[in-house]
């Protein structure tokens, strides 16, 4: 039975190359390497590239780069929606799995380390919270701050209050709103016990020190505006002037529509896009470094980076992941 096929059974572990790092490492030609070696399927992992209005600002994949291979996930999602860790990992689940019927190897490439989480370690199994409240609680942190929820949450739930920043808004009014649908502090949802992972994976990080990675950057948002990047936004504010949607977000995106609408000049954008766009890729370092399984690689090492997934699909990873609290 050859390698695929044997990825595409049910009852064996799936297994997941996953390609990882810092926003404009070179993600992207690292997975199209691996294409080239392997009938490979791409499952996007990174946040900011799910949302169709912004493929050029989020740097997703092109037409051409897409067409090496089948990719999944990426710009699907409408400006005005968000999509959470919980139900992005129930989407990259159902895409893998199909991907591997089909006899191909799935991968998942991106740059969100909750997205990686979510999917591959698993989240508490909270239910799903009604909007009314989720909307409620988004409210009050507007007109009341982020530092009076968190006091009032380190009220009802000390234990999680202690694990987050004051200035955390979306963690706090997270805990505040489970807490209130389902009558138990997040804490306690945390402590419930995750299923075994389906999955065994390589992890490959493609890194560079951040002063080597940020003139990258730099040019890289040149390109992007060369590209037509303000077009591109001016076409998105037409179907969605609001800067609170979740597509608007995004590092790139917010600047420019602050630019768009006034609020800063061309420069002030572009100086704020790139120093934004530096402190995100320094959170990524930071947060993929934690995770001693990533095997790192800079981005011109595409070759040894194949022959790392072609020894581990022959030969298996060693053992399954086991689950964490996400």
């Amino acid at each position: 039975m050859s390698v695929t096929a044997k990825n595409s059974r049910m009852h064996t572990p799936l297994f997941i190359p996953c390609i990882l790092g810092p926003t404009g490492a070179g993600k992207t030609a690292a997975a199209l390497a691996l294409a080239a070696a392997l009938p490979l399927g791409v499952v996007n992992a990174d946040s900011r590239q799910i949302y169709a209005d912004f493929p050029l600002i989020t740097a997703q994949p092109s037409p051409e780069e897409r067409a090496v291979c089948p990719h999944a996930l990426y710009a699907f999602l409408d400006t005005r929606e968000n999509l959470g860790a919980g139900e992005y990992a129930r989407l990259a689940a159902e895409h893998l799995r199909a991907f591997a019927v089909k006899g191909r190897v799935p991968a998942l490439v991106g740059g969100t380390g909750l997205y990686f989480r979510a999917l591959l370690e698993g989240l508490a199994p909270i239910p799903v919270i009604p909007p009314d409240i989720t909307a409620v609680w988004q409210e009050r942190c507007r007109s009341e701050g982020s530092a009076a929820l968190h006091a009032l949450l380190a009220e009802r739930d000390p234990l999680y209050a202690a694990k987050i920043h004051p200035h955390d808004r979306q963690r706090i009014t997270r805990a505040l709103e489970v807490q209130e649908a389902t009558g138990k502090p997040f804490s306690w949802w945390h402590g419930r016990p995750l299923p075994q992972s389906p999955y065994r994976v390589c992890k490959l990080g493609v890194g560079l020190e951040l002063a080597e990675l940020t003139p990258l950057l730099a040019r890289r948002i040149e390109a992007m505006l060369q590209a037509g990047a303000l077009e591109e936004a001016r076409a998105a504010l037409d179907r969605c002037p609001d800067p609170q949607a979740p597509g608007w977000s995004g590092i790139g995106c917010a600047e420019v529509h602050a630019y768009l609408s006034g609020r800063l000049s061309l420069d002030a954008c572009r100086e704020l896009w790139l120093k934004n766009t530096r402190a995100y890729a320094k959170r990524q370092l930071t947060w993929f470094r934690a995770d001693k399984s990533v095997r790192w690689f800079r981005p011109e090492q595409t070759k040894a980076m194949v022959e790392l997934v072609l020894r581990e699909l022959e030969q298996g990873c060693s053992g399954l992941i086991s689950g964490s609290r996400g």
